[in-house]
């Protein structure tokens, strides 16, 4: 019996261990042994092998941001519904609005093509650290970076990758390690379906980053390539990608504790970080982002509220500018929690018992972050204003375009870019509203900024009714703003003819009020802020590199992983439910009945389509149904997952497709910056739902039938 005992408490320690730190593994350095004793069944070469199929050809980057994968042999591919977003939207129209009803092609013939969305595949990744740092030993600042610039350079250059193929020299470890990525890049992307919004995004902004979470976040498309199977601009006589490896999709059950792995390509985490550095975002940064966007989103809610043409525009930005807002909020949360700072803190003089000279280290990191404090809060907020307030993103664009014609520095593929950009904007841009939007960001801009950061005058800008006020009167002469005309057109009307008169268009713009307002913001924030917060960081980031290269010596019981920085990675973890507060217990599945008890007729985030109510009702359910007799829909894990893994496949113990990664569990999202297995849990909608909605709801058994179903 003691041996019994003695065996489980081992095994619990063990996989207590194997969480610690969470864990974002490169493909080709995953910890083998610690994955099967966890209960993995697969190899590493099953997961990532550049010599034969093996995973890694099913997992591609969806768009540049997110994670997508293939699900049968005829290149069909698995996302995120909010993912795919921009591209349902782009289709959409108020007469066919393909975000409410949803899109399904009955045929291949009937699939959307999708102007540069683009898919990556990883083919080979090498170490490369030698090869890079060769020759950086006596160097810093500016001549180490030229050193590596050019050692980088001349690596590429020796490598003969195919005409499809290139070369990605990435960092990682704050510049310790290098790895050289071959990526095979495909451009013919086409929509295949996605279900309503209703069900794709089903409890939307209130349900974003929580849990229990009821959303059945998917959407498909289907990758297209030449009569070779190699990449082609779109062409309608390409043909579906044949890949080398597609994911089988299992069906059965899940229990707590099974193993599971995700496989995709996580954007940024800062898991090393001193503590000081990590309570300056937990009580300085993240608050200062929050507050804007706090503005920006009651503002547009209340006109999506009540007209539909609005919230079709916006839908888009709104779901962008929301989804860091709550994420910021629960990683304040969570780090105050997990005692994030005090742990760091622990951990530090742990370290310096170890070896001494990480003192100093630590120390000057404690100097510079408080020494760049003021200037990284403006910072926060300077950034925020163009990234909420379109108007003021407009008045950049312009305004750079009129540095760029006096500089002489202009060119045509400069222009067609800029055009390309103004025309995405303008396309769903209502200056009335975002007025209101930009009024109130730069009250809130001169409200909590100190006197030194601002432009002169800028005080009269404090009075949010005031602004609203002035910037409506701006909007009705103002180019920017789309009512200003220039050779007898506006940017609404004609851009090209807009920007046909060089001359007239600049002098327009240097009188443009919203061109003016955004130069006196910017130039203050240049002169006062830029070169200092930059000049800072740069002693911070050689001071990160040596924290890094100490930690990794000095820290002999831990095995490191590298921060996410978009590049493709393993983690691996359990289906496991939560405990986040005192009294509150979370399972680790949600079903369709809970999808059922959160419906609001009519309601802007909690309404359903008939046909699902129907399928509730009757419990048409196939073989999708679980020992519970209802659908499962989402389920949580303890993977280390961060944005860029959303659309990423979630893996049983054999490789088989168990979920589809999209969100976060609101107590957990501090997981960026300090994991903690108590706390962090992603989470992710169960393939049983994907089938039963595109089968039973959508009636597209054609794309069924092109999958592999493991029961």
């Amino acid at each position: 019996m003691k041996k019994i005992l003695l065996s489980a408490f081992a095994l619990s320690t063990m996989m207590t261990f194997a969480q610690q730190y969470g864990g974002m593994w490169i493909p080709t350095e995953v910890n083998e042994k610690e994955m099967k004793e966890l209960g993995m069944k697969i190899s590493a070469k099953d997961i990532f092998n550049p010599e034969k199929a093996s995973i890694k050809d099913a997992v591609v980057q969806f768009d540049g941001g997110c994670t997508a994968e293939i699900i049968s042999g005829k290149g069909l591919l698995l996302t995120n519904h909010h993912c795919g977003y921009d591209n349902i939207q782009s289709h959409s129209t108020v007469e066919n609005d393909l975000l409410t009803n949803g899109f399904w092609a009955k045929d291949m013939n009937g699939e959307l093509p999708n102007p540069g969305v683009t898919v990556d595949f990883i083919t080979d990744i090498k170490e490369v650290t030698k090869d890079i740092l060769a020759g950086t030993e006596s160097l810093k600042g500016k001549d180490l970076d030229a050193k590596i610039k050019q050692n980088t350079d001349a690596y590429i250059a020796s490598q003969k990758p195919e005409s499809y193929q290139k070369i990605s020299v990435r960092s990682m470890y704050y510049g310790n390690k290098f790895y050289a990525y071959v990526i095979e890049t495909y451009k013919d992307i086409r929509l295949v379906g996605a279900p309503p919004q209703a069900i794709g995004k089903y409890g939307s902004d209130t349900d974003n980053w929580v849990w229990p979470r009821h959303t059945g976040d998917f959407s498909m498309f289907r990758i297209y390539a030449d009569k070779n199977n190699k990449p082609a601009e779109y062409s309608k006589d390409n043909i579906p990608y044949t890949p080398k490896h597609f994911l089988p999709i299992s069906i059965k059950d899940k229990k707590e504790d099974d193993f599971t792995f995700v496989f995709g390509f996580p954007g940024r985490t800062t898991e090393y970080l001193p503590a000081v550095a990590v309570e300056k975002i937990m009580t300085e940064i993240d608050p200062a982002m929050i507050s804007v966007r706090d503005v920006t989103l009651k503002t547009l809610d209340e006109k999506m509220r009540v007209d539909n043409a609005t919230r079709i525009k916006y839908a888009s930005k709104y779901a962008r500018i929301s989804n860091a807002w709550k994420k910021w909020q629960g990683e304040i949360e969570g780090l105050k929690k997990s005692n994030a700072v005090g742990k760091k803190q622990q951990y530090e003089q742990s370290l310096i018992s170890k070896n001494p000279a990480i003192k100093t280290t630590i120390d000057g990191l404690n100097k510079l972050y408080n020494e760049q404090a003021p200037y990284a809060l403006n910072r926060a907020y300077y950034s925020e204003l163009p990234r909420n307030a379109e108007t003021l993103a407009l008045g950049s664009l312009f305004g750079s375009y009129v540095e760029a014609v006096e500089n002489g520095t202009s060119s045509q593929k400069s222009l067609d870019q800029l055009k390309s950009r103004l025309s995405e904007i303008y396309k769903d841009y209502e200056s009335g509203l975002d007025a209101k939007v930009t009024a109130k960001v730069i009250a809130l801009y001169a409200n909590k900024t100190p006197q030194q950061f601002l432009p002169a005058g800028f005080e009269n800008y404090k009075d949010v009714n005031q602004n609203i006020s002035t910037i409506e009167n701006w909007a009705k002469n103002s180019v920017v703003m789309g009512s200003g005309k220039v050779n007898g057109a506006t940017v609404y009307s004609d851009i090209n003819k807009v920007f046909a008169d060089q001359n007239a268009l600049v002098q327009a713009l240097k009188k443009d009020p919203v061109v003016q307002l955004y130069a006196s913001i910017k130039g203050t924030y240049v002169k006062t802020t830029h070169e200092k917060v930059t000049s800072l960081q740069t002693e911070i980031d050689a001071l990160q590199k040596q924290f890094m290269a100490q930690q990794m010596e000095t820290d002999k019981d831990r095995k490191f992983f590298p921060d996410a920085n978009s590049t493709l990675r393993v983690t691996y973890g359990k289906v496991k439910g939560s405990n986040p507060r005192d009294a509150v217990t979370y399972g680790y599945q949600t079903h369709l009945s809970g999808v059922m008890e959160k419906y609001i007729p009519g309601d802007y985030e909690f309404d359903l389509p008939k046909k699902l109510i129907n399928l509730y009702n009757t419990k048409d359910y196939g073989i999708y149904k679980d020992k519970s007799g209802d659908v499962p829909v989402n389920f949580t894990a303890t993977n280390h997952t961060t944005g860029g893994n959303s659309g990423s496949p979630a893996l049983d113990a054999y490789g088989n497709l168990i979920g589809l990664n999209f969100d976060r569990q609101w107590e957990g999202t501090m997981s960026d910056i300090n994991y903690d297995p108590k706390l962090c849990r992603n989470i992710m909608v169960d393939t049983k739902y994907i089938l039963f909605v595109i089968d039973k709801f959508a009636d597209a058994k054609w794309l069924i039938n092109e999958m592999k179903i493991v029961k």
